[in-house]
């Protein structure tokens, strides 16, 4: 489809005026279906994920049909997070930044409620909230419908899984009859087609943005293929091999997400987890933490992640292949933003290649697979950061002391230049890197089959399994006589060609 140019849209030059400002000169695919219609005043059912534009497909159309000289709330935006509602009130904002009098006031629990009813109180024209704390305020009157022309129900599909669904038909029953509601949702199961039904007008306009239209080119993807108890130490090495200094993490579960945020902080890493068992005080700590980068990694599950709007993340790891393909584009989609190259790892058991290719096919999309670096090249890489980092304060700092105290040492005759760099170095890399050169573990899945060739050492085992097959198969000779004649036939003539064609004890 042709996408539609910002200032050939016919927008408000004061919108328009805010959007460049952003960065925005073209809509994006969603924009560009939905704008026109919500403007026309229809019911819209967009399907469609984070990362595509979604806030401004409904919050600017939402800020033209507002009126500023009418202090009272005119559109309400449902969202299943508290993040989600802050992330798209402070975008309206930006959206409404040359628009004077409108007022954005987000809504949500773990705040003072009577801070919001302030607000409230102060002339709001636009509410962003969570179906719980909109609710509260219906019931307390403190939050009025009789003014509303607009209706949005954002991220529809993870208010339900959240349990909302009796909140937001409850607000909805209370809605003027008149009023204008979109609904959005990345998927379309029976529940939400039922409340379109009941909620929306019959000639809603059903906009879908395909799969392939949500894949970031400038994202590099990745799959490794590791066994899941290697897969900690998989997510380290890949942190290491590739420098990444802030990423995110989506584990399937909140158990999962607990052990992984134990077992990166044994290995020295500041990781932080973030699940539903947490308070919001919580949530606020371990965001304000990331976000400060005090914390370099945040482990999460897709819930929790909704709203999660961080720049400069460098990588994103897929610890557990997301159950839904679709969450995989919401995770990919946190990082190469704004121009930036960004980097997608997933690590998957053997039995999952087959999500891979699912989710190739459906994305549209293209997952190279990469090996697991050794531990050799591991050391190797940070022995050469270190050497790199020692070579720009050669050029940079006053080092004569050290120079002084280095070539005293050597005068001894004790150690060489070279042994006295290498200890520095190990001390520098510490132990890992002897762990890496004691043995070579086995991160990569392998079948029985090859696991029967091979120690955890690597070394070869097929001469003795050799021997040992071709004594089973005398064995079967046995087995068989005197019941299958044929059969024990059969088996003798295998054993002895199998013996013919193969140097026992030799690789």
């Amino acid at each position: 489809m042709d996408l539609i140019k910002y200032t050939e849209s016919g927008l408000d030059k004061r919108i328009i005026k805010a959007v460049t400002e952003m960065g925005f000169s073209q809509m994006t695919p969603i924009q560009s279906q939905a704008i026109p219609v919500l403007l026309e005043g229809h019911d819209i059912i967009g399907q469609a994920q984070t990362g595509t534009g979604k806030t401004a497909a409904f919050g600017i159309p939402v800020i033209q049909s507002v009126d500023p000289k009418e202090r009272s709330v005119q559109a309400i935006i449902l969202c299943p997070t508290r993040e989600l509602a802050i992330q798209a009130a402070n975008e309206i904002r930006r959206f409404s930044k040359y628009i004077g009098s409108i007022k954005v006031v987000p809504v949500y629990g773990g705040q003072d409620i009577s801070g919001q009813i302030k607000l409230l109180k102060s002339g709001a024209q636009i509410v962003v909230g969570t179906p719980g704390r909109v609710m509260d305020h219906m019931k307390r009157k403190t939050l009025k419908f009789d003014s509303i022309k607009t209706v949005v129900l954002d991220e529809a599909d993870e208010m339900l899984n959240m349990g909302f669904r009796e909140d937001m038909e409850t607000i909805l029953k209370e809605m003027p009859k008149t009023r204008q509601t979109a609904l959005f949702s990345a998927t379309m199961p029976k529940a939400i087609l039922d409340i379109t039904k009941s909620y929306q007008k019959a000639d809603a306009v059903h906009i879908k943005v395909a799969a392939k239209e949500l894949t970031v080119p400038l994202i590099k993807q990745y799959y490794y293929t590791v066994k899941s108890k290697y897969k900690a130490e998989a997510v380290k090495r890949l942190i290491q091999v590739n420098n990444i200094s802030r990423s995110i993490i989506f584990c399937n579960t909140k158990k999962m997400v607990d052990e992984l945020v134990g077992a990166l902080k044994s290995y020295g890493y500041m990781a932080e987890g973030l699940h539903g068992d947490l308070s919001q005080k919580q949530r606020d700590m371990v965001m304000k933490h990331f976000r400060s980068g005090t914390t370099e990694i945040l482990i999460a599950t897709d819930v929790a992640a909704r709203g999660i709007d961080v720049d400069d993340l460098e990588a994103v790891i897929n610890y557990d292949i997301p159950q839904d393909i679709e969450y995989y584009v919401h995770r990919i989609g946190r990082t190469g933003r704004a121009g930036k190259e960004g980097k997608a790892f997933t690590l998957i058991s053997g039995r999952e290649i087959y999500k891979i290719r699912d989710i190739e096919k459906i994305c549209r999309t293209k997952m190279t697979k990469g090996q697991l670096p050794t531990g050799t090249e591991i050391t190797s890489i940070q022995a050469e950061k270190y050497i790199g980092e020692a070579k720009k304060y050669i050029g940079g700092q006053k080092i004569s002391l050290m120079k002084n105290l280095v070539e005293y040492e050597l005068s001894k005759g004790e150690f060489t230049a070279e042994e006295l760099a290498a200890a520095l170095l190990k001390i520098h890399i510490g132990d890992e890197a002897a762990e890496y050169n004691i043995e070579e573990k086995y991160y990569e899945f392998k079948s029985s089959n090859e696991r029967k060739y091979e120690d955890k050492y690597g070394r070869d085992k097929k001469a003795g399994t050799r021997k040992n097959m071709f004594n089973r198969q005398l064995k079967s000779v046995g087995d068989y006589r005197g019941k299958k004649k044929n059969d024990g036939n059969a088996a003798v003539k295998n054993a002895k060609s199998y013996k013919s064609t193969r140097k026992f004890g030799k690789k």
